[in-house]
Formats: structure tokens, sequence, C-alpha cells
């Protein structure tokens, strides 16, 4: 097939901010029809395995904590999670799921291959998104 536009010769970092910017902007649209946003479905994501607390889902999400209450607030209002104080420090809060978070997380948990079903190998492509990160990230966060 011929390449009309030259992408076959852009350097691996265009490719990648390109596809990055595209896939953004196909998520926030799916996520918007279903009331979410990207942040809201990281930490519905995380709460998957369990209750945790504002500062453990910053971590996991790699935001600051601040961030992760703004996004907090907005899941909140919307009825997709509860937050109580934790049981042995009243300071604290234990965010968990609720009945329409576990909605909307399996409304949305399939919108990666109802976004983009003709990826012929998943698989590849995420363990060379992985080791990109990896080699890349190091000096940033802890990448796991």
């Amino acid at each position: 097939m011929t390449d009309p536009v030259g992408m076959q010769g852009w350097p691996t970092g265009r490719l990648l901010s390109t596809a990055a910017r595209l896939v953004e902007h196909a998520w926030v649209e799916a996520l918007e029809q279903l009331g979410l946003t990207h942040a809201g479905l990281i930490v519905l994501h995380v709460l998957g395995s369990g209750p945790r607390s504002q500062t453990e889902l910053a971590k996991s999400a790699r935001v600051e904590v601040q961030t992760m209450s703004r996004t907090l607030e907005r899941l909140e209002r919307e009825g997709y999670i509860a937050r109580e104080k934790h049981p042995d420090d009243g300071r604290r809060h234990v965010v968990t799921r609720t009945p329409a978070g576990e909605a909307a997380w399996g409304s949305a948990r399939t919108l990666e291959a109802d976004l983009f079903p003709s990826i012929a190998d998943n698989a590849a492509m995420r363990s060379a998104l992985l080791e990109i990160i990896q080699a890349t990230a190091a000096d940033r966060w802890d990448v796991e």
C-alpha cells in the first residue's frame, strides 16, 4: 500500500505521539457517552481490586493527591464511588465503587476492544508500549 502522507518515514516518537493523541480523542468521546473521564476510568479500574485510600489511588494512578481528590469529588457526585471514614484513622477515607460505579466500569472495560477491534496483535503492541514506558520512565516514576 502506498503511504500518501509519508508516515512510514516518520520517527517512532512522532508515530507514538500522533497515535496517543488520536487514541486520547477516541477515548474521551467514548467515555463522555458513559459519563466518565479518563481519570475516573482509572479510579474505577483500580477500585476493582478492593477499597483504597485517596493516597493509594493517587499512587496507583501516578498523579498528585490533590488531582486525585478532584477526580474523586466528581465520581462521588456522579454516584460512582463512596468515601467513608477509615475505621482506624478518622483523618483518612476509604474509597469504594458503588453499584453505579460497578455498572459504569462494566460498560467501560471493553472500550479498548470496542474502539480498536482491528489491531491484529494487541499483546505484542502492549508489550512494545510497556518496554518503551519502562525504558523512558525509570527516572520519573516506579514502573511495574
